[in-house]
């Protein structure tokens, strides 16, 4: 099996791993809880497996196309934030499931946006440029994004020490080690090899990572099952609006088809992997976040399945 066979087929590794760990929750009630100590270790690993597949190092390449750049930071950082903030008001009223909605749709992905860009047909190129872009931006403006969308409230939370250890711990470590590792690889016969090899990770990693949340929250999971249809609803019109709104933006910068595909998969993704550890570690009475996280990344995977045939035929029709 290739890494491409593995990327394309991942929404079906997901889904899996969620039924299992619902069964094994169910199963074993009692003993699933020791699994909670796996949970954040492998959450690290993950995030720097997944920040490995970043170029880092070249900040610099993102403005080769100044046109595709200009267009991604306008629609991801300035339309896209208040398109998930009027998704957010037709959410569920309860204020954790709000918070999950913003946190999940407000910031795009950096790491398998890039792997669905190759797939449908798009530049690859400008994707990888824009990636580390993309990563800086969205760790300067998510806290003004939730200042601004949440209310003051949520201040008290994100001070909380659980909160700022889950950002050192597992976004700004493995985002320094992800760094050098491929400052390391430049230049050295196996640095190439290195990355492809950990390349690997992320889809296997994730899938244990919501294993354990689907076994050691089953009862919460399961809790909120009558609020997935309406949230199905709200991330599938994310996706809607994510798509025209590539199409848009294409015709007005004047990109050229492949460079139009990747615009619309930049939209169409956003950064589960980063804000997931966030969401685990707000207070007790939002348990019900880390769920909404998880949920949209499974309907995400399902809308970019619906993207790989959409994009190249209907929304950027042609040879690239």
């Amino acid at each position: 099996m290739t890494r491409e066979t593995l990327e394309r087929h991942q929404v079906h590794v997901y889904l899996a791993a969620v039924s299992l760990g619902l069964l094994a929750g169910r199963v074993f009630p009692g003993g699933v809880a020791q699994w909670e100590v796996a949970l954040w270790p492998l959450l690290g690993v993950l995030l720097y497996t997944t920040f490995t597949q970043v170029p880092l190092a070249h900040l610099r390449e993102a403005i080769a196309e100044p046109r595709f750049l200009a267009a991604a930071i306008l629609g991801n950082f300035a339309v896209l934030p208040f398109a998930a903030w009027g998704l957010a008001a037709l959410a569920p009223g309860d204020p954790a499931v709000r918070l999950g909605v913003l946190l999940v749709l407000l910031v795009p992905c950096t790491d398998w946006f890039i792997t669905f860009t190759h797939l449908g047909g798009g530049e690859t190129r400008r994707a990888l440029a824009f990636a580390p872009v993309s990563l800086f931006l969205q760790f300067l403006l998510l806290p003004l994004y939730l200042a601004l969308f949440y209310g003051d409230g949520l201040g008290v939370a994100l001070a909380r020490r659980e909160m700022l250890m889950a950002f050192g711990g597992l976004i700004a470590a493995p985002l320094a080690a992800a760094f050098l590792t491929e400052r390391w690889a430049e230049g050295r016969p196996g640095g190439a090899v290195l990355l492809a090899r950990l390349g690997w990770f992320p889809v296997p990693l994730l899938a244990a990572v919501v294993f354990l949340i689907a076994a050691t929250q089953v009862g919460l999971v399961l809790g909120s099952a009558p609020l997935l249809g309406a949230l199905a609803l709200v991330f599938a019109a994310f996706l809607v609006l994510a798509g025209a709104l590539a199409r848009v933006l294409a015709g007005l910068f004047r990109l050229p088809t492949p460079q139009g595909r990747a615009l619309a998969f930049s939209f169409g993704t956003r950064n589960s992997f980063v804000v997931l550890p966030l969401a685990l570690a707000l207070p007790a009475s939002f348990e019900v976040t880390a769920v909404v996280v998880v949920f949209q990344s499974l309907v995400e995977l399902l809308g970019m399945a619906a993207f790989l045939w959409l994009v190249p035929r209907v929304l950027f029709p042609g040879r690239p």
